[in-house]
This record gives C-alpha cells, sequence and structure tokens, in this order.
C-alpha cells in the first residue's frame, strides 16, 4: 500500500465532476418509515419453492439465463413471460432499503439524504460510464495529474520524504503518513504554506545526495501542483 495525494474538489467552482457528486438520486436508509412510495424492491421466490414449480429445473434455468450460483429466483431477471406469470403466484417482495431521490419533494431529499450514511449515497457521478468519466478527468482543469485526475501518488508507506520533509521544519510534508491514517483534510488556507514546503525541500534535496533527487523530485513536482490547485480554486487537500 501507498500514499496518495488529493483535492477537495466539490469544493472547487471548476470542477466537471462537482455538480454531479453533489447531485444524489438514491440513498439506502436503514429504516424506511415514511418513504414507502419511494423505496424500491425486490420481488423474489425462494430457490426450494421455485424448483417445486418448475419440475424441469435445468431447462429452466437455461431459458431464462440465470447464473446457477444465484440465492433466489429475481422475478426481475425472468425472460419468458410464461414462467413469470407462474413465478409471481408465489413470489415474496422484500424492500431494499434504497430511496429513489427523484420521487420525493425537495424536503423530503434532504430529510433522506441526511438520514442516510455517505457511504449508501448514489450521486450522478456514480452513475457514469467509465469511459465518459475518463474523458471529463482528462479535460477537467482540475486534473493536475497530467490529465490522469485529480489524485496522484506521493509514494510508499516507507518513503524518507516525510522524514526529510521533517529535518527542514516542513510540518505538512512530514505530517503524511499520519494524516493519511487519520484522513485529515488540510483545509485550503493551508496551501501556502504547502507551496513553501515544497519550494524549500525542491531546494535543499539534492543536499541530501542524487538518489533522492531520483526518487523525490516528482512528488514534489505533483505536491507543488496540488498546492497550486487547492490556492487557485480554494479548496482543500489531503492524503489518503
Amino acid at each position: 500500500m501507498g500514499i496518495n495525494i488529493g483535492i477537495c474538489e466539490t469544493e472547487a467552482k471548476n470542477a466537471l465532476c462537482r455538480e454531479l457528486k453533489q447531485t444524489y438520486h438514491k440513498v439506502k436508509l436503514d429504516d424506511i418509515k415514511g418513504f414507502e412510495d419511494a423505496v424500491s424492491y425486490d420481488e423474489f421466490v425462494p430457490l426450494d419453492e421455485a424448483k417445486k414449480i418448475f419440475p424441469d429445473w435445468e431447462g429452466f434455468m437455461k431459458r431464462n439465463r440465470i447464473n446457477a450460483e444465484t440465492d433466489a429466483i429475481y422475478l426481475d431477471k425472468i425472460k419468458k413471460e410464461d414462467d413469470l406469470e407462474l413465478l409471481k403466484k408465489e413470489s415474496k417482495r422484500v424492500s431494499t432499503g434504497w430511496i429513489d431521490l427523484d420521487k420525493l419533494d425537495d424536503a423530503g431529499k434532504k430529510k433522506a439524504i441526511a438520514a442516510s450514511k455517505p457511504e449508501n449515497r448514489i450521486s450522478g457521478w456514480d452513475l457514469v460510464e467509465f469511459d465518459e468519466m475518463n474523458a471529463m478527468c482528462a479535460r477537467c482543469p482540475l486534473s493536475w495529474d497530467k490529465g490522469r485526475g485529480c489524485i496522484g501518488s506521493f509514494g510508499p508507506n516507507n518513503s524518507l520524504l516525510p522524514g526529510i520533509a521533517e529535518k527542514y521544519g516542513c510540518r505538512i510534508i512530514a505530517s503524511a503518513p499520519e494524516s493519511a491514517g487519520e484522513r485529515k483534510i488540510f483545509p485550503a488556507s493551508d496551501a501556502p504554506e504547502l507551496q513553501k514546503e515544497v519550494e524549500k525541500l525542491t531546494a535543499v534535496l539534492p543536499d541530501e545526495g542524487k538518489m533522492m533527487v531520483r526518487r523525490y523530485s516528482g512528488p514534489l513536482e505533483r505536491l507543488g501542483l496540488v498546492a497550486k490547485i487547492a490556492i487557485d480554486e480554494d479548496c482543500g487537500f489531503y492524503f489518503f
């Protein structure tokens, strides 16, 4: 595992993904009370029950292209209408907990989002296809890592750069491993200090030897780009 550098892109006004990431379409709730009209359901038949309905089990699985490792027969996966009609008579309907926010008014959306955990939210960015996502990152003005996006490599966990930074009083870069572990977010106000640390370490790195120059010039360059973006866009940054 290594340490990476990232910016708080949703704080940046020019981030192409900002609106998509801040617009939620679905959230999952532990308690769906009050959101019953917007929740999605799984409709299925347990395997044992389905096998009673279809004695020619192999034929049923084959014509509906169902994976043999399925844990139940889900009605939305059934291809043949006649099979579907038979299954509906024995089907069970269970809430998934996922709320379709597009079915709620603004007040309902805010309430549902507030009741959900961050990891249980689907934003517009989550719905973007991989190729389209890459293309958007490549043309984004915040794509500081040579068009690859707004995150980049700081280095391995055993990087000597933090130790060198500590030696020269560069607190932000020195704290990279600890900050990554704590998921610390540095505010935009720390960006000018990071920029100064990069300039200082770039100047003194030759004193640490040619090997250190070869090994850490790249990370320092990337840190400098992060500092510039954070200053220009007034956004935070972090190690992870």
